[in-house]
């Protein structure tokens, strides 16, 4: 099972990965320089922030105005670089900077403007057939693995203390949160979804529910590395999960199954998540999301593939008649459970980041 280059290049997230390999390439370094710092400047010019959120400056504290740059140029310069296929390590770190680089409740940033023009889609989709053709990259379009489920805990805090209540108290009072919320913003926020309005804006399963997802051979579970908008942790700790072996579990491999779950269980969230989904999409209509309180009575678990994840986080995905989606918030290869689930008590392990080696082991009981 092979990842659809095509897909990535849909997907906001897919479009990002390629330039974030682009941003990594081991090449001459003349030419590594020339590329990084075109890069960098054609996305300073494209940010919304630039020249207040983003600034440049000079030694001197005052703001550098960067040499222009384009696309075109981006193009130009991509043209001549020479492609090779990517070893473990440079397919693994450029999906952690993708993953870390995504933000729902405000406009996208430069890379992402610079990554979505067309006049870099062409050369961008020699990248993304790299990526989706690569033997380290195969198990993005697999489903879950049921064999290896790891939950994790940051800095500190073991992994599943934040679970008090069971899967099912949990999700009904999500449901009644998400009501209580809707009702509030039609309310109180005005329907122009320019106005400076904010709220929730992710639409994964309430966090109170076990999230695990596979271990990466000896790099340990994805969830230590594939982190949204990372706190930049360094400690640890995972626990291993007993999966059901009869858990039906929905997979979200696709814009499409994405769209198929928000038909069969819609919830409106029209009101609370038009104003940042607007300044995330530039898309206007109503919004829904997938019920998970309903999906629960069907499904024990649903899973987000890697490849799920790239073709469809951050895009406005089209449900029926003028409803839209997005999947925002979701680690890829995370599984949220809607059941309870058991933990493996003889498997529980300590982890420590290092800036040069990343996440390693350091203890296992």
């Amino acid at each position: 099972m092979t990842v659809d280059p095509a897909l990535l290049l849909d997907g906001p997230r897919g479009r990002r990965l390629c330039l974030e390999f682009v941003r990594g390439l081991d090449v001459d370094a003349r030419e590594a320089d020339e590329l990084g710092r075109s890069i960098f400047y054609a996305a300073f010019d494209l940010d919304p922030g630039r020249g207040t959120s983003r600034i440049l400056a000079n030694i001197d504290g005052d703001q550098y105005s960067p040499p222009p740059q384009s696309p075109e140029t981006i193009a130009r310069l991509l043209a001549v670089v020479p492609l090779a296929d990517p070893d473990e390590h440079a397919v693994l770190s450029t999906l952690v900077a993708t993953v870390d680089s995504a933000r729902y409740w405000q406009e996208p940033d430069g890379e992402d403007a610079l990554a979505a023009a067309p006049e870099l889609r062409e050369l961008l989709a020699r990248i993304s057939s790299l990526l989706a053709n690569s033997p380290h990259s195969a198990w993005w379009a697999t489903p879950l693995a049921p064999e290896t489920q790891w939950e994790v805990g940051f800095e500190g805090i073991p992994a599943g203390q934040g679970i008090t209540k069971t899967a099912s108290e949990t999700l009904e009072r999500w449901h009644a949160a998400q009501v209580d919320e809707e009702v509030a913003a039609k309310r109180e926020r005005p329907t122009d979804p320019r106005a400076a309005c904010s709220g929730n804006w992710w639409s994964k399963p309430p966090t109170g529910l076990t999230r695990t997802t596979r271990a990466l051979n000896s790099r340990g579970p994805a969830g230590l590395w594939l982190v949204e908008d990372s706190m930049g942790w360094d400690h640890a700790t995972v626990r291993q999960i007993h999966v059901p072996a009869d858990g039906r579990v929905f997979e979200i491999d696709s814009p499409d199954a994405l769209a198929h779950l928000c038909r069969l269980f819609p919830l409106d969230v029209t009101a609370s998540r038009r104003h940042d989904w607007y300044r995330a999409t530039a898309r206007n209509g109503r919004w829904v999301i997938p019920d998970w309180a309903q999906v629960a009575q069907n499904f024990d678990a649903v899973h987000l593939t890697v490849a799920g994840y790239l073709s469809t986080a951050g895009l406005a995905v089209p449900v029926e008649n003028d409803q839209m989606t997005v999947l925002a918030g979701w680690d890829p290869d995370q599984t949220f459970w809607l059941k309870d689930v058991a933990q493996v008590e003889s498997a529980v392990q300590a982890w420590g980041y290092d800036q040069d080696e990343g996440w390693t082991l350091s203890a296992t009981r």
